[in-house]
């Protein structure tokens, strides 16, 4: 039974055969672009910085000249409904680099998940299907926020839940994930932007499904040039950030067993641990999961790299600045993988 199972997910997983390349996957990480401690509330300033940094890194020529958005629908708070339908007519088609954005929930969906207890399943419990619900209707409500944004943007965006396109999970690991409709979108000029979700589980009923893990099964059958993590944070440290002395790992090697090891700074004492916190209400595991994820993307070949949202470090890296060896004067963490 569980190789059958296996076997039905690598068919509606590998079958994707792309003639585009992808450049880049993007996580934008929920505490970078909302306000984690305001429920369902975002960070418009953030989002609006990284939605910009991302034309520029995806859309060639577009860091200077005007703008045309795709948003036409009315903001609240806005008299009117913005439309660019005009600046079309004559609008040449643009070169643009194949992306996928995948965000977490940041202030959404992580209470309604929590207080429900969806991560552990049971529809068994009213209270579990009531909290799938809510939880569905929260993150879907800021996918849409983000799609918006991009689109204001210039950025062809989409919106793609798990959830709706299939995803499901056994016992919390992806069990089947069709991306062929992700495929189809990348092929047509336009960018997916998936979430973090509440699916449906094989054996559990129901549980999330984190952006992080998204990620993973993306870049392992997508094979993009690099992933970014867009944190709230300048990467990964060796504990908390906020406590003192933290110390900010520049580089990490993650080698074929999927061990990993601090390569820049040196720290005798390190012993390859980091100690990270998680917030009370995330049910997806925090800056813990992205590293075991980031390091299974690395052992891929795939250079990962972990570093605060809506800065020049960020763009930089977007834009495909950084390869081979990290300059000294950018702040983030680069995983990659090392045969040594």
């Amino acid at each position: 039974m569980e190789e059958e199972k296996s076997n039905t997910t690598l068919q509606q997983s590998g079958s994707v055969h792309l003639t585009k390349p992808i450049r880049c996957i993007v996580k934008l990480g929920g505490a970078a672009i909302t306000c984690k401690n305001e429920l369902e509330t975002i960070n418009e300033e953030n989002l609006k910085t990284v939605s910009s940094q991302l034309r520029q890194s995806m859309i060639a020529g577009s860091s200077s000249g005007k703008v045309i958005g795709m948003d036409w629908s009315r903001k609240a708070g806005e008299p009117e409904i913005p439309s660019a339908v005009d600046d079309f007519e004559d609008q040449p088609v643009a070169e643009s680099s194949a992306f996928i954005v995948v965000h977490g929930a940041g202030s959404f969906g992580h209470f309604q998940a929590s207080k429900s207890g969806v991560h552990k399943g049971g529809w068994n419990r009213p209270l579990v299907k009531a909290g799938f619900v809510a939880t569905r209707i929260s993150v879907t409500n800021l996918n849409l926020e983000i799609v918006r944004a991009l689109a204001r943007e210039g950025i062809p965006s989409i919106g793609m839940s798990p959830f709706a396109c299939g995803w499901s999970t056994r016992e919390r690991n992806i069990a089947s994930a069709d991306l062929s409709v992700v495929a189809k979108a990348i092929e047509s000029g336009l960018v997916p932007v998936l979430h973090g979700d509440a699916v449906l589980d094989d054996l559990l009923d129901c549980t999330i499904l984190s952006g992080d893990v998204i990620i993973s099964h993306l870049a392992a059958h997508l094979k993009p040039d690099y992933v970014v993590f867009l944190t709230d944070v300048l990467g990964v440290y060796d504990r908390p950030p906020s406590e003192p002395n933290a110390i900010l790992l520049r580089e990490i090697a993650v080698a074929e067993d999927g061990s990993w090891s601090v390569v820049r700074p040196t720290l005798e004492d390190m012993k390859n641990q980091v100690k990270t916190s998680v917030a009370a209400h995330d049910t997806t595991g925090g800056m813990l999961t992205k590293i075991a994820e980031a390091a299974m993307i690395a052992k891929l070949g795939i250079n990962v790299y972990i570093v605060k949202a809506a800065t020049s470090h960020a763009l930089r890296v977007l834009s495909g600045e950084l390869k081979g060896e990290i300059p000294d004067d950018w702040l983030g963490t680069l995983i990659r993988f090392s045969s040594k």
